[in-house]
């Protein structure tokens, strides 16, 4: 992928990468807490085939500003403006984990903008136990306060994240990540259960679904975003 010069959103840089046709249908990457737009280089290559594939670096992470106010909320509203600087009008999304929370946030608060969703081992809003994380050592790609404030929020959600799913018009795909994930599965069914005519499909390899298993994620992937079957899946049970 190649890197482009950040986008300013009306003070907050953000940066990101570009492959694919320039004439192809826009699909955009949001990578999970902690990462950046290079994680999603195992597979980005396979999707850019017949989509202008756009990987993002969010707030507080990799090459975008660190501004020190973090949110879901903010990571949401960033990507809309960046569709906007860029003029796309109406794109296809795929979201892991955090980045897929900030997915399903940008498809409830914009329908008409995200034409298919998908959303890899994302956790359903629910409350759920804190934890304190613990400060790796050394030098960070990210900043250490936008772990804080986001963990904080991925476990104590908004309960508008939740009332906001069924609002959702896109076609969704759920990926679920299996037994070997950290995150629990049943929230994951759940969540794909909730969004209008939600898809769910299990490609076992852990919580990174698209590192561990990019071959079986990329075929999957790319068979939902061009309206082919997708082995193993079917509508989830209201």
């Amino acid at each position: 992928m190649d890197d482009q010069l950040p986008i300013d959103l009306g003070g907050t840089r953000l940066a990101h990468r570009v492959c694919g046709p320039p004439d192809a249908p826009p699909l955009v990457l949001l990578h999970a807490l902690g990462e950046d737009a290079t994680d999603w280089d195992p597979v980005a290559p396979v999707l850019a085939r017949d989509r202008r594939v756009y990987a993002l670096d969010l707030r507080g992470h990799g090459r975008s500003d660190w501004p020190g106010d973090y949110s879901i909320e903010l990571m949401r509203s960033d990507v809309l403006r960046f569709l906007d600087e860029l003029g796309l009008s109406r794109v296809d999304l795929v979201g892991h984990s955090m980045g897929g929370v900030v997915a399903y946030l940008v498809a409830s608060e914009a329908p008409h903008r995200v034409a298919r969703l998908v959303l890899e081992d994302v956790p359903v809003p629910r409350p759920r136990r804190p934890t304190t994380p613990t400060r790796p050592d050394g030098e960070l790609g990210f900043d250490w306060e936008m772990v804080l404030a986001i963990r904080k929020q991925i476990d104590t959600p908004d309960p508008a994240w939740w009332e906001g799913l069924a609002r959702i018009t896109a076609e969704t795909l759920v990926v679920a990540g299996g037994p070997r994930s950290h995150v629990p599965q049943e929230g994951v069914a759940e969540l794909a259960r909730r969004i209008p005519g939600g898809r769910l499909v299990t490609i076992a390899g852990g919580h990174l679904v698209h590192a561990t298993e990019p071959e079986a994620f990329s075929a999957v992937v790319s068979a939902f975003l061009t309206g082919r079957p997708v082995p193993g899946t079917a509508p989830t049970p209201r």
